[in-house]
């Protein structure tokens, strides 16, 4: 109940000590403007960092159980050669599916590199077979000896060289929208700090005469802090839903889009948003806090 007491107290506020807080001035605009614009930056780290986690756990999930043969034939061997390794995929433990793309679906996956109008049927392209893996998997080297051995244009691919390296990208950038993150939490301290140094200095003789008339410096600070606290959080607050607007208009998911799209917030992530103003209203309080210990030392 105490410290239920303390919040309501400190958002109430104490008309006679806020006198020494300027209410206008270029401090407020300066706490004002920077919250905001933190809070803007935020939204969108926060949305590349959890959109960066979902792409991660996707490619570990979708492609760690796939694999894919590529059969390069003469075109009078491809279909016995496409059959063959069929016969090898069906009769091999850890594999639960295995089956031969079409035309169309090949076409599908050369539509981004080369259009729509492809004419794959005067090409020369390899077929490509899809196979699906059981969740134990199987023998890697083993599949590929037995598929030199009864097709010898067969080439198995189990994507693992390339997929590490997908998968610890979208991590490593996921990691690096946390990290910017913090880097905002800290410059908007060092902005808050800087425009409450400002505030207290310029109102040096207020503090004076208050001092003069028994306040503690305790008594001073819990203004400026409480000043600043509310002007973070409006600011914030003001910032979160400019950025949360202009999430509403990015592109969302698709595959063809891959990792252009599908950037912003899903689900209960929205409400993550909610967050951002009282962050910023504890880095504002901590700050000023801060400030004000020091400055009203100095002024002594």
């Amino acid at each position: 109940m105490s410290a239920l007491r303390s919040v309501i107290d400190f958002a109430i506020g104490d008309a006679q000590a806020e006198k020494a807080v300027p209410p206008t001035g270029f401090t407020v605009r300066l706490t004002v403007f920077s919250a905001a614009a933190m809070a803007f930056l935020v939204v969108f780290a926060l949305a590349l960092s959890l959109a960066a986690g979902r792409l991660a756990d996707r490619w570990g999930d979708e492609l760690a159980r796939s694999a894919t043969v590529r059969i390069s034939a003469p075109v009078e061997q491809m279909a016995a050669q496409t059959e063959a390794a069929l016969n090898v995929l069906s009769t091999t433990e850890g594999v639960e599916n295995a089956r031969a793309l079409s035309i169309d679906e090949q076409r599908d996956l050369l539509a981004p590199w080369f259009g729509s109008e492809l004419p794959l049927d005067a090409l020369p392209l390899p077929q490509m077979i899809e196979v699906i893996e059981t969740a134990q998997g199987f023998d890697g080297d083993g599949l590929r000896l037995r598929l030199s051995g009864e097709v010898p244009g067969a080439v198995l691919d189990n994507h693992a060289s390339w997929r590490v390296p997908l998968v610890s990208a979208a991590s490593s950038l996921r990691m690096l929208g946390w990290i910017s993150i913090i880097l905002i939490a800290l410059a908007t301290g060092a902005m808050i700090t800087l425009a409450a140094n400002a505030a207290l200095a310029a109102n040096a003789q207020v503090i004076a005469v208050m001092r003069l008339v028994g306040a503690r410096d305790s008594y001073i600070a819990q203004a400026f802090m409480r000043r600043f606290t509310l002007r973070a959080l409006t600011g914030a607050a003001v910032g979160t839903v400019l950025g949360g607007v202009a999430l509403l208009f990015l592109p969302s998911a698709s595959e063809e889009g891959g990792f252009l799209t599908g950037l912003g917030l899903q689900g209960g992530h929205w409400l993550l948003l909610l967050l951002i103003p009282i962050l910023a209203a504890a880095v504002a309080f901590l700050a000023t806090r801060l400030a004000a210990r020091n400055t009203l030392r100095s002024l002594t």
